[in-house]
């Protein structure tokens, strides 16, 4: 069995705060996936089923992010799990928005929600899914950026990542994190067409390396010269 973690705050106050995110990827893994109905258990709300296979729990804490620990803590000892079935999904201030990065092990990097889970299992060897939510820039508006609702703008990538997060996680479960990381990188920023033409500059020309576009038909002038050219050669071939 492996252990999907969603961080983040309960109830409608919270729901669509940066700080969130974990949470929402939880969701969107149980909705895209098809998993039960969430329970309350572990001090949290618990969807279980299967994915590529695989016996699989999602939690949401529900003690707040700074405990976020006990629920971890209870569903990991309750199931005999080993610390390296155990992906923790949550919000990285440090990380530009819309960016994604996993690693197993590490420090906790000041949040709170990893404080609380590395001293309840005693072990910081679990898989952290981290995504970025940007950095407001000034330190005395980083409360009020990590607990602000995302911007209808902010929108956009979010819901790309979230679907990406929850569709591609067999690949992260199956222990290919780069190709995880990869696969949510392109939903997130589709690579642009390579097929259209780049822009024209100022006299009209396409810019260089862009394929010349087709000819039009010849004008009048050119397709005299043409018929005489050929009136010319069936004469030497009568010579």
């Amino acid at each position: 069995m492996r252990l999907v973690v969603g961080l983040g705050n309960p109830g409608p106050k919270h729901q669509n705060q940066r700080h969130n995110i974990g949470f929402m990827a939880a969701d969107e893994i149980v909705r895209r996936h098809g998993l039960s109905a969430p329970r309350a258990r572990f001090q949290g709300d618990v969807s279980e089923g299967e994915i590529a296979g695989g016996k699989i729990l999602v939690l949401k804490p529900m003690t707040f992010m700074n405990e976020s620990g006990r629920a971890v803590g209870e569903a990991v000892r309750f199931y005999k799990l080993a610390v390296e079935d155990v992906f923790v999904i949550y919000d990285e201030l440090d990380l530009a928005a819309a960016k994604l990065r996993v690693k197993q092990g590490g420090g906790n990097a000041g949040h709170n929600g990893l404080r609380s889970i590395d001293a309840h299992l005693g072990d910081t060897n679990y898989w952290r899914v981290r995504l970025g939510i940007g950095h407001p820039g000034d330190k005395a508006r980083v409360t009020s950026h990590v607990l602000g609702d995302f911007s209808r703008a902010d929108r956009q990538w979010v819901d790309r990542e979230l679907a990406a997060v929850a569709d591609e996680l067999p690949a992260l479960l199956d222990g290919r994190a780069s190709d995880f990381m990869s696969r949510v990188a392109q939903a997130v920023n589709p690579p642009r067409d390579s097929a259209k033409a780049a822009p024209a500059d100022q006299s009209g020309t396409p810019s260089a390396g862009t394929p010349a576009p087709a000819e039009k038909d010849a004008g009048p002038e050119t397709a005299m010269g043409n018929a005489l050219a050929r009136a010319m050669n069936k004469l030497k071939g009568r010579s």
